[in-house]
């Protein structure tokens, strides 16, 4: 199929494309939330304060990040189907040394390394979709593979919870591994191969640019950086990580319980995202913009954060349930990173969107590290530990509020 004459792949070959994507995201998105799961087994086993566990799991974004912008690059240049299938090696090779390692050190790098081989999971495929899908299809998929991202979440909840006394945690790495192998045989049957597209005139002096200059001067980038640092890489720093300890230190959870309330939280996630990728499209032909979308849901989720810290340990077994919906009420801000995508033109649209993800897990391993660090500071001054929860999560809360604050500043026209 010559893609360059025909941008648009047909409706049948789309959705082999988009299992053959999905099954890889799935997969990057259980080695990414797995250490929620695994957080009291290797607390207990290495001795890990919370600043370590924070760093542990924080591993895996500072190797995801690193990759970003040397990634966008390459998939400008190769495309999605080579990209991905080279970094997919390196995610078989982390989930093999995570397996083996032997003490936290060898843990962490083997965590990068995840880090870094499951890096293009979600960019890969959204390159594509910018040159294979209308805008409206690329919003509803963006919003399935989010979605398909939340069933990996879901998957490393109970499910691995049960796995633990059969299998070990040790081999159920070495089952991940495994189980990449077999994506990567999907991704190199059926997707296509790339091909250097049409070249808009009107673009042509930024494509003679082949680093991120034109993302860099764009103000539309800066002006979404803020809420994809804080608001977006706060999500997935307390989905993947923070959700749980807070269940079972203020909230009194057991592991098990903790486990269960995991599960509950990823399955509405799994939900939301599969309702937004019904609901897009229709804003979209209605040009109802994703800036008017957020600029409008978002606040929900600070009146709900602010609920869930104030009321603290008077939750109880409604704990997990309250966090559901923190999360339900922050995924108004996933819109942005197709919208940046969208925002340039499809032959920058790897780089544009790698700069963003850049964003986003920059600011996951901050939050993530910095909630530990925070927990260990205010227990250091003689708190208890529920109101060292409270007080950490009390400052990551004013931060996204602040980045929010600005975006609504920046974009109170809503003509981006």
């Amino acid at each position: 199929m010559n893609l360059t004459t025909s941008p648009f792949l047909e409706r049948r070959h789309m959705v082999g494309v988009f299992l053959a994507f999905a099954t890889a995201y799935f997969l990057s998105a259980l080695i990414r939330a797995i250490t929620a799961t695994l957080s009291p087994t290797l607390t207990q086993e290495l001795s890990l304060s919370a600043q370590d566990l924070g760093l542990l799991a924080g591993g895996y974004f500072l190797g995801f990040s690193a990759t970003q912008l040397p990634l966008g690059k390459w998939l400008d240049k190769h495309g999605p189907k080579k990209v991905l299938l080279s970094f997919l090696v390196v995610a078989v090779l982390g989930c093999i040394a995570f397996a083996l390692a032997q003490s936290f050190m060898g843990l962490w790098l083997a965590r990068v390394l995840c880090g870094v081989g499951v890096s293009a999971c979600l960019m890969a495929p959204l390159t594509g979709y910018r040159r294979w899908m209308t805008p409206g299809a690329q919003l509803r998929a963006n919003s399935w593979m989010l979605m398909t991202g939340s069933l990996g979440m879901v998957s490393s909840t109970l499910p691995i919870q049960w796995l633990m006394p059969i299998m070990g945690w040790r081999a159920i790495f070495v089952a991940l591994a495994v189980l990449v192998v077999l994506s990567m045989v999907m991704i190199y049957v059926l997707v296509p191969v790339w091909t250097k597209p049409e070249i808009d005139p009107a673009s042509q002096a930024d494509n003679t640019e082949e680093g991120y200059g034109p993302i860099w001067r764009s103000a539309y980038f800066w002006q979404m950086a803020p809420i994809g640092f804080f608001c977006y890489g706060g999500l997935l720093a307390l989905q993947t990580l923070w959700v749980g300890p807070w269940m079972t230190v203020v909230g009194g959870y057991s592991p098990l319980d903790a486990a269960t309330g995991l599960f509950g939280i990823n399955l509405a996630m799994l939900v939301t995202f599969w309702a937004w990728g019904l609901i897009t499209p229709r804003f979209a032909k209605r040009g109802i913009l994703p800036n008017q979308i957020i600029s409008w849901g978002q606040p929900i989720s600070f009146v709900v954060l602010a609920w869930i810290i104030v009321s603290g340990p008077q939750l109880g077994n409604h704990t997990a349930w309250a966090l559901s919906l923190f999360c339900i009420s922050s995924t108004f801000v996933s819109l942005a990173q197709p919208s940046v995508g969208m925002a340039f033109p499809s032959h920058l649209a790897g780089r544009a969107l790698s700069a963003y993800n850049l964003v986003i897990f920059g600011g996951v391993f901050v939050v993530q590290w910095g909630i530990g660090l925070g927990i260990d500071l205010f227990k250091s001054l003689g708190w208890p530990p529920v109101l060292a929860f409270q007080a950490a999560f009390s400052v990551f809360g004013l931060c996204a509020v602040m980045s929010y604050v600005y975006f609504h500043w920046a974009n109170r026209d809503n003509s981006a």
